[in-house]
């Protein structure tokens, strides 16, 4: 941990000083109309990109107010200038280009089947970084929050550039073998490392879908089928991350977060977190975990037994699929059932997910989202004081 558990609380109770903190959000939020009408107009070629960036900028402001505004922490720019939460990211990495065609990803919900259709990648050059990713918006972001909120970035972990493309989307005259292709590409995660705690950064979230889906058999048997050794998939994932954080600064805290598909309403994987737990919570070299709770897709508490000492859990209990609201009561016997394995000053509360993984967002009301966020500081408050 950046600081010890017991420094890391403050003389009211259970309040941490650093993050994740007791009452915490994963990142996105929902797109105002506004913005998605500019986003619009700037594709029909009706607003500049200065305009666009202005019409992004007052939403910002009027996200981290908000944010503010319910009691939280911390706060994220809602992602309101990505398309979704890892493209973006993943096609600013020098070397990776967006390849003809588009990568098919099968979503389901209650009603049924919905399909994400987002540009294939291809490795068309050694993978680096040219300069820091997101830079310009994380400086914002700092230059919008008050002092006492702590501004949090959010990226796709190294995990993602793989999982999304596999071996078939590296190009065999750049990389002979896919260690050369791990040792470019956590190289270049550890620069955007360095860059952002060197930018003032205090918080960083790499969010991982990988590490869920992998839980999910037919997620492995999918991997199996591309040529990989999806039962040790997550090993290699949690060892390459670790190599990308090898250097972090002592006062950076890093987490990542896991969910099993976030895309209007609708998942991609099931499964609890066994297969998993032992590698990821003993050897994950990050500060805490976001986990995705929210249903019984996520299984239950038990893999919580692996979490060592001073690593935090955020017990992601209230849904973002839904508006309706979740009970208090309910929330807090949640939380005292997942204390049963890991000791509740190890615990968080946070939203399962981002409201708004890409620009469609998911099926609820801005109220409704106002609404999630304000109970999860209020329970955090009657939980941890």
């Amino acid at each position: 941990m950046a600081q010890s558990d017991t420094a890391n609380e403050t003389a009211t109770g259970g309040r941490r000083a650093t993050p994740p903190f007791r009452a915490d959000h994963v990142g996105s939020l929902l797109r105002p109309p506004e913005l998605l009408r500019a986003r619009e107009d700037f594709a029909a070629g009706r607003l500049t990109a200065e305009q666009l960036r202005a019409v992004e900028d007052d939403a910002i402001r009027a996200a981290v107010k908000m944010q503010r505004d319910v009691g939280l922490p911390c706060a994220t720019d809602g992602e309101f200038r990505r398309a979704s939460w890892h493209m973006d990211f993943i096609y600013a990495l020098g070397g990776i280009e967006q390849a003809p065609g588009d990568i098919t990803v099968h979503f389901r919900n209650e009603k049924g089947e919905i399909e994400y259709t987002p540009a294939a990648i291809h490795v068309a050059g050694k993978v680096h970084l040219d300069e820091p990713i997101f830079a310009a918006d994380f400086a914002f972001l700092q230059g919008t929050v008050d002092p006492a909120v702590t501004p949090k970035l959010t990226v796709p972990s190294p995990s993602m550039v793989h999982y999304r493309g596999g071996a078939a989307a590296i190009d065999p005259s750049v990389y002979s073998n896919v260690e050369e292709f791990w040792t470019d590409l956590t190289a270049a995660y550890a620069a955007q490392v360095q860059a952002i705690a060197g930018m003032g950064g205090r918080y960083l979230q790499f969010d991982d879908t990988s590490l869920a889906y992998l839980n999910d058999p037919q997620q492995r048997a999918e991997m199996a089928s591309k040529g990989e050794d999806s039962e040790h998939l997550h090993e290699t994932y949690i060892r390459h991350l670790n190599e990308a954080l090898a250097d972090k600064p002592q006062d950076l805290t890093v987490t990542t977060h896991m969910c099993r598909g976030n895309f209007r309403s609708s998942w991609v994987a099931e499964g609890g977190y066994d297969f998993v737990a032992e590698a990821l919570f003993g050897e994950l070299a990050v500060d805490g975990f976001f986990l995705e709770y929210d249903d019984a897709r996520s299984g239950g508490f038990a893999p919580l037994r692996f979490v060592p000492k001073g690593k935090m859990v955020v017990l992601g209990l209230v849904t973002t699929k839904r508006g309706e609201l979740e009970d208090k009561d309910q929330l807090k016997r949640r939380i005292e059932e997942a204390a049963h394995y890991v000791p509740i000053e190890q615990l968080c509360l946070s939203p399962q997910c981002g409201f708004s993984s890409t620009v469609d967002g998911n099926a609820l009301t801005y109220d409704q989202e106002v609404a999630k966020l304000e109970l999860v500081v209020e329970t955090a408050a009657e939980v941890w004081g």
